[in-house]
């Protein structure tokens, strides 16, 4: 009988994994011309450090060019525009909203409201202010622009690790269903991503620092997501994007640190 030139049933479901991981964490446009379930979003977060990956190569081909035409703070400013705009400024806005709920409110339910609360106060401007800062400053002093792929990369794949290892706060939600639908094998695949992607960088970065920069993004979300279970009862939608944006920056900035020594 003559097979058909259609992918088995592992790849179709790989592929839309990948589609669904792209529709949700980018402004791409969606692959997918129907109604994602919670099933296929839940399996889509092995392949948050992928669409790191990719995000990552593209700014590290502008880097690449903006760097030979414009000055050190200008192609920096262009980079940092353009990798806010690639996710729709979706996990930027997690930090903010974070930022508001954890430190403020009373209460758990006081803080938990706040996390749904669009408006920014104070601690969402700080937070995102230095955020924004840090990153600015860290792209006009990397050496070796593969930082540009290894920061995404590693902000990503925390946020499947915050999915998988950690529990909700809510009862519904995407984050519902992500949290409903990813387990062990998403974790161990999302894992294997980030770490053949790190470890290809490692040479050309710096082995050492490649692993310093893991070492403490691993701490500072260890320590992001202490606080925010004190604060409430689990991790939400907005803490995911937290995550994100705090492992980016803490990775960039140690490579950019250890460039600079």
């Amino acid at each position: 009988m003559a097979r058909s030139g259609r992918p088995g049933r592992p790849v179709r479901a790989a592929l839309i994994s990948v589609a669904v991981a792209f529709q949700f964490l980018t402004i791409v446009p969606p692959p997918l011309r129907r109604k994602v379930s919670p099933e296929e979003l839940g399996k889509s977060v092995t392949f948050f450090p992928l669409v790191g990956l990719l995000m990552g190569l593209l700014l590290f081909g502008l880097h690449r060019l903006l760097s030979a035409v414009f000055p050190v703070t200008v192609a920096a400013a262009i980079l940092l525009a353009v990798w806010i705009a690639c996710s729709g400024a979706l996990h930027f806005d997690g930090l903010l909203d974070a930022a508001d709920g954890l430190l403020g409110g009373r209460t758990p339910e006081d803080r938990m409201r706040i996390l749904r609360d669009e408006r920014v106060g104070a601690f969402a401007v700080a937070a995102g202010g230095t955020v924004l800062l840090l990153k600015f400053a860290a792209m006009g002093n990397i050496g070796e622009a593969g930082a540009l792929i290894a920061a995404p990369v590693a902000g990503r794949w925390l946020t499947s690790m915050g999915v998988v290892l950690f529990s909700y706060a809510r009862t519904d939600g995407l984050g519902r269903d992500m949290k409903d639908n990813a387990g062990w094998p998403q974790a161990a695949g999302a894992t294997a991503i980030a770490a053949a992607t790190l470890g290809l960088l490692a040479p050309s970065v710096g082995i050492a620092a490649t692993g310093a920069a893991m070492v403490l993004v691993c701490i500072s979300a260890w320590l992001l997501v202490r606080f925010t279970l004190s604060r409430i009862p689990g991790l939400t939608g907005d803490i995911y994007g937290a995550l994100c944006e705090v492992g980016e920056t803490v990775c960039i900035v140690t490579l950019a640190a250890n460039w600079a020594a």
